[in-house]
């Protein structure tokens, strides 16, 4: 993990890279504005430590200019503990206030947690809206798939059994691969809980394809491979 470290008390800033040296985060320490604004902008930080009060402007300006850049996660460290500041470095962006002096073990928790939480947000963040086969769109959250008119991009809704749409995210989960019909029946069982067996499987197989290729009888989503399967290319 990379740390920008904004501090211009040389006393503070020798003590905390310690102790965050200690605990595995590599350190870039400036002392001023206009350095942070000039070293963020040319690297990549999972993290920014802003001091406020600084030689040539605050951190605000700093924590603004990170803000309008990307979201790269900000904590405050400073002797103003007053509503108004505080405040206004949350309306900011910054993830998080520490008011000196500070405990370091405090601050070090503290740092997990803002890292830990940006994590978890940038993951629900890159998870896509819906999977895209060729014109179907596949809404996993809401277990819907949909047809895309490519004249008018407007959206159909295609109705699946349980069945079938297990089966298609099946094919989909393992896209490029040929499927054999034993690995699809090992991983089918119909609402009822009974087993699927192989005639059942071609029936769902067709109609599968009924519903969702453009032409069934040349299907360009699901694939035959003859003596082996069928596979959904990448």
């Amino acid at each position: 993990m990379k740390i920008l470290f904004l501090e211009d008390d040389q006393a503070i800033a020798m003590g905390l890279i310690y102790s965050l040296e200690n605990e595995n985060y590599t350190v870039n320490h400036v002392k001023t504005v206009a350095e942070a604004k000039e070293t963020f902008k040319n690297d990549d930080y999972d993290l920014c430590l802003l001091d406020v009060n600084l030689p040539d402007g605050n951190g605000y300006e700093v924590c603004k200019e990170i803000k309008n850049q990307n979201d790269t996660p900000v904590i405050f460290l400073t002797a103003y503990d007053d509503e108004v500041n505080v405040v206004m470095g949350l309306e900011l962006g910054a993830d998080d206030y520490i008011c000196k002096p500070f405990r370091v073990k405090e601050l070090m928790a503290r740092i997990k947690t803002v890292i830990r939480r940006n994590e978890k947000s940038s993951a629900r963040t890159e998870e896509p809206e819906y999977l895209s086969i060729k014109n179907i769109r596949i809404y996993v959250k809401e277990a819907k798939v949909v047809k895309v008119d490519e004249a008018s991009n407007k959206e159909i809704d295609t109705e699946l059994t349980a069945v079938e749409y297990r089966l298609l995210l099946n094919f989909v989960n393992n896209r490029g691969n040929v499927l054999t019909r034993n690995q699809l029946l090992q991983d089918l069982w119909d609402v009822s809980g009974d087993f699927v067996n192989d005639n059942t499987l071609t029936v769902y197989i067709k109609r599968l394809r009924d519903k969702i290729e453009i032409d069934p009888t040349n299907p360009e989503i699901i694939k035959t491979v003859r003596g082996l399967g069928y596979i959904l290319e990448k």
